[in-house]
Order: C-alpha cells, then sequence, then structure tokens
C-alpha cells in the first residue's frame, strides 16, 4: 500500500473523528488519543508507545516502528457530575429548580494515524484527533441556568508529521497541528422575564509540535514533546430570545486560547520483560483567561472570567511483557484542574482527578495488534460560587464527579 492510498484512509479517518462529540476530559483537554498510552495513564506516552499514535505523542518515536502501519481507536468516555445547590439565588431569592441531572452522555473519541517510512531514517506521519472538548446540558429549570446550561466545543485535529533518527541515541520529530473548532454556550437570561443567550463560532487555525527520544543507555529511553498553544477567533452569532424588548441576534464571536503542553518521560527496561515509566507533563492553561463575547463591531457583549491556571500531572506505569504474543500494561495520574473556587463554573465542574488504568496488547497475527485499555477517574469534591445576568444571579453548588473510559484499539502493519 503505497502513502497515497493510507493518506485517503487518513481523509476519511478525519471526516470520522469530525462527526463525534467530544467529551470533556482534565480541564477540557482530552488525553485520550492512543489507546496503548490510556492503558498506563500515558505514563510512558512520549517514551513507549510503539505504534502509529506516538505521532500525537511524540513523533520521534516513529523511527522505532518496524515498517508503514495505521493505528486507529474508539474511546468511550462515561462523564458522570453531580452538582448540588447550596444557596443560588436570583434577585436575592431563592431561584429553586432541578438539579440539572447528569449533563454527560456517554461518547466515542476516535482517533486515527497513520506512518510510512520515507528512508531508513526518515518517517512520514498524519494524525487525526480531538484533542479538545466538552459536550453537557442540563436539565430544563435546573438551579444553575444562569450560568449555563449547555456547552458544546468540539476540536478536530489533523497533523502531518516528520521524524528523524540522526543518530541511533537520538530521534527527532515534530509537525504541524490544523486544528478546527465549533462552539456553542447557551445559558439563561433574565431582563424581566427569562430568556435564553446563545454564543456559536467556528474557526480554523494552525499550531505545531516538536518532540525528540533519547536513549543514553541500552534499557533507558527518555522523551520530550512540546505542544504549541493554539489561538481560535471564533467566529459566529450572539444572541438573546424569549427576553422581551431585550432580544437581539448580531455578528460576533469570542476567542479561545487553548494551552500549550510540554511532556518529560523516562522509561527503563529491567529483567527482559519489564519495563517501569515515569512522566510529568506541563498545562499552559494560563491561556485561557475568559470567555469575551464581542460583536463584530469590536463591542464587548459579556465576559465571564476563567482564571485558569497554569498545571502539573504525573504519572507513572508499568508494562509487562507476558507472552510472547501478550503485553499488560498499567499506570497512575494524578492530574490537577486548572479551575480556581472563585470562578469555576458548571461549564467544567472540574476539580484534581486520580486516574487508574490497565491495558494489553494482544497479537492476533503477525501483521495485526489489538490494544485493549480501562480507567477510572475520580475528580475531587469543589465548590463554584459565581456571579452572572449582571450580578442577578448567584449561582453556589458543590461538585462530584468520575470518567469511566473503555477502549479499543488495531495497529496493521504493511
Amino acid at each position: 500500500m503505497t502513502f497515497k492510498k493510507i493518506s485517503a484512509i487518513a481523509l476519511s479517518a478525519a471526516i470520522l473523528v469530525g462527526g463525534a462529540t467530544a467529551a470533556k476530559a482534565a480541564g477540557f483537554y482530552i488525553q485520550e488519543q492512543s489507546i496503548k498510552g490510556l492503558g498506563s495513564a500515558f505514563a510512558g506516552s512520549v517514551t513507549s508507545i510503539e505504534d502509529a499514535s506516538t505521532i500525537y505523542f511524540n513523533p520521534a518515536g516513529m523511527t522505532k516502528l518496524d515498517g508503514m502501519q495505521i493505528n486507529t481507536g474508539v474511546n468511550l468516555l462515561i462523564p458522570r457530575s453531580d452538582l448540588e445547590d447550596t444557596g443560588s439565588t436570583l434577585l436575592a431569592a431563592p431561584i429553586g429548580g432541578n438539579n440539572g441531572g447528569n449533563p454527560y452522555e456517554p461518547t466515542p473519541v476516535p482517533n486515527f494515524y497513520a506512518a510510512y517510512p520515507l528512508e531508513s531514517d526518515i518517517w512520514l506521519g498524519f494524525g487525526v484527533s480531538a484533542p479538545f472538548g466538552l459536550a453537557n446540558d442540563y436539565h430544563d429549570g435546573w438551579f444553575g441556568r444562569y450560568d449555563s446550561t449547555e456547552t458544546k466545543l468540539t476540536t478536530i485535529d489533523v497533523s502531518p508529521t516528520v521524524a528523524w533518527k540522526a543518530a541511533e541515541w537520538l530521534s527527532i520529530g515534530g509537525g504541524l497541528n490544523f486544528q478546527y473548532a465549533d462552539a456553542e454556550l447557551k445559558s439563561a437570561v433574565f431582563a424581566g422575564t427569562e430568556g435564553t443567550s446563545k454564543l456559536t463560532g467556528k474557526d480554523l487555525t494552525m499550531g505545531y509540535n516538536v518532540g525528540f527520544q533519547l536513549k543514553p543507555l541500552e534499557d533507558t529511553e527518555i522523551g520530550v514533546h512540546y505542544r504549541s498553544s493554539i489561538h481560535h477567533d471564533l467566529d459566529g452569532r450572539i444572541q438573546v430570545s424569549g427576553s422581551g424588548g431585550a432580544d437581539f441576534n448580531i455578528k460576533g464571536g469570542a476567542e479561545l486560547n487553548l494551552p500549550d503542553i510540554a511532556t518529560f518521560g523516562i522509561a527503563q527496561n529491567f529483567m527482559d520483560k519489564w519495563r517501569v515509566m515515569g512522566q510529568a507533563t506541563w498545562f499552559g492553561w494560563n491561556n485561557f483567561q475568559e470567555i469575551r463575547a464581542k460583536s463584530d463591531a469590536g463591542a464587548t457583549i459579556s465576559n465571564t472570567t476563567q482564571n485558569y491556571q497554569a498545571t502539573w500531572a504525573f504519572a507513572v506505569g508499568l508494562e509487562y511483557d507476558w507472552k510472547e504474543d501478550w503485553t499488560l500494561r498499567a499506570g497512575y495520574q494524578h492530574d490537577s484542574t486548572p479551575t480556581t473556587d472563585e470562578y469555576r463554573t458548571s461549564r467544567t465542574p472540574d476539580g484534581d482527578r486520580n486516574w487508574f488504568s490497565v491495558g494489553a496488547t494482544h497479537t492476533l497475527a503477525p501483521n495485526l495488534d489489538l490494544d485493549l485499555a480501562a480507567t477510572y477517574i475520580n475528580i475531587a469534591d469543589e465548590t463554584i460560587g459565581v456571579t452572572r445576568n449582571g450580578g442577578a444571579a448567584v449561582v453556589n453548588a458543590n461538585t462530584d464527579g468520575s470518567v469511566g473510559i473503555v477502549a479499543l484499539g488495531l495497529t496493521y502493519k504493511f
């Protein structure tokens, strides 16, 4: 199969990923971009993913692959969030209403990668992923409706990459990230009567990523990867309806500033069949400070402070080559929330996350591998206390949540 044919398959994968609605993950970053990586809670994502999904986490890893291959996977995210009213008000009176229910539905997050050896030391890659996303919808009439009622954010990232094996102990890789974003934010508004506020916007822009893998000793590998921040200027409409004389529908949008991400990892093989992996990831979430809705004429229609903070995630994992055709893995990750008590919202009712993951790779045939993974993420209890609607509404709540993930992937080697 030629690289041209692989590219055609990749285009079909881009359409598939584009049809999926992304679900929330840490902040609203979706780490679930490799089934093999998920099985060890991404403890070895920049050092030890030996299939084409390394294109996302560290394209330098392509130089370790046996030959041309494609990798595809689906992660089924099953999020749960409970919010408890602790004194929400409208015009200083208790607002009442239901608790919103679980605003999330089970959501598949697919991804696709193809790697091709152009020469013995030069590799080309192509990846399609959905790295950021939100999809929540609260019940009608819930107590926090002046903060949010519905949120949709989908990103589709198409990444051509290249890797070079500069020496037996050093590989370098990188690529471009062409990213499409589509957002829709809804909430209730009050102007004598209760109406609905809606912001929609779309954008296509570009970022980049670069990484390397270093092998200072026979059984030791070090990986470093950097993914640039991406700044979207969402172009769409700003609307208020159902509020009587305050209704309007104008062209406008908002900026969406996504974090840059830097990852550092080390992996050590021992006793022939075992490897231990450790990783630290820095997220530049401090890029995301506000959602400022502006008309095309430049007037600020509304501004919601987010005040996200830069964070770290730390992961450790193990892999064991149990049999010739089976590799087992497990891992743990602690992932700090970028949200703060003063500005946390019901759009992302987030808290610190503890990941517990298991996974396996089974060789079905010499050219076909099956990857399996399962993860449970516990989200720490947090609080929400925000003022909305020009001070008329106050939303106070306690939050509780978790995410379950089951994932399945295939690697086909040509």
